[in-house]
């Protein structure tokens, strides 16, 4: 069985919204998912098949975060990633404000396994446990050069530049051939919108947002710590760091897959994520 999605637009102060995708019921453990960055990304790209899996037992939240896709963009745009995460971030805490959330089990998928670790040092109080995939955060980590395909894409923004990005987010390309080609074919109409591109050139600077050994090791929440063995987009090194310098994380690394895990191993994902939360 799987959970309808309900999908609203939610207010969160200042004249701007959120898009948020919700299954399960208010009162159940909270899942705040978070998903990467790229062009024209999209909470339901990213989560629809884990929020319609995990609706049975958890409340599943998934916005757009502020900037993307059906959400409402920054004017005037901050400039770098550090700059964009703070002004981001606020606008979850408003969310899980708006929601009445007390505390909340945080996803973060690539970038939002950045935001997620940020949040937890901003606001401990509303965090109960923390999933990483694919995060990024290691100081001085080098962009590899699927990574530089994706933030230089709106050199060349068709969608066979799409397909050609997004492919690479997978290790078993024939597998998953067809399924990255819709995932592109979603995007396209979003990445046609100039305040994505505008957003996406504006967060990609020199200043990253990164954390030291000692910073992590403030972030005193159960973590786990899921990473493709053959991500080529974060590479697995990041994963290893974090898990060794967050003090109650585990790692758990998924072989022949890439960096979208809950995609290219949805049921074992899933399957993770649910024994994580409940124990």
């Amino acid at each position: 069985m799987t959970a309808a999605i309900r999908v609203e637009d939610i207010a969160i102060g200042g004249g701007r919204h959120l898009r948020v995708n919700q299954t399960g019921t208010l009162g159940a453990p909270a899942l705040l998912l978070l998903h990467g960055s790229g062009p024209g990304v999209t909470a339901a790209s990213n989560w629809r098949a884990v929020i319609e899996g995990l609706g049975d037992t958890f409340h599943c939240v998934a916005p757009d975060i502020l900037g993307f896709g059906d959400s409402s963009h920054p004017d005037p745009q901050p400039q770098g990633f550090a700059a964009q995460a703070e002004v981001r971030i606020e606008a979850l805490f408003q969310l899980i404000d708006a929601l009445g959330l007390e505390k909340v089990v945080l996803v973060g998928n690539s970038m939002g396994g950045m935001y997620s670790l940020r949040m937890a040092q901003l606001r401990p109080d509303l965090i109960d446990k923390i999933v990483l995939m694919g995060s990024g955060g290691m100081p001085g980590l080098e962009p590899t050069p699927e990574l530089i395909k994706l933030i230089t894409y709106f050199d060349d923004p068709t969608v066979e530049a799409m397909a050609d990005l997004l492919i690479r987010f997978v290790h078993d390309k024939a597998a998953f051939g067809d399924t990255v080609e819709a995932v592109a074919a979603e995007r396209m109409p979003i990445v046609r919108r100039p305040w994505i591109e505008a957003g996406h050139r504006a967060m990609f600077g020199p200043e990253m947002l990164s954390f030291a050994p000692e910073d992590l090791a403030e972030i005193d929440k159960p973590t786990l710590v899921v990473h493709g063995r053959q991500d080529v987009i974060v590479p697995l090194e990041c994963g290893h760091y974090l898990a060794e310098h967050l003090p109650q994380a585990d790692l758990y690394v998924i072989d022949k897959c890439g960096h979208w895990t809950q995609i290219e191993q949805a049921a074992r994902f899933q399957s993770i994520l649910r024994t994580f939360v409940e124990n």
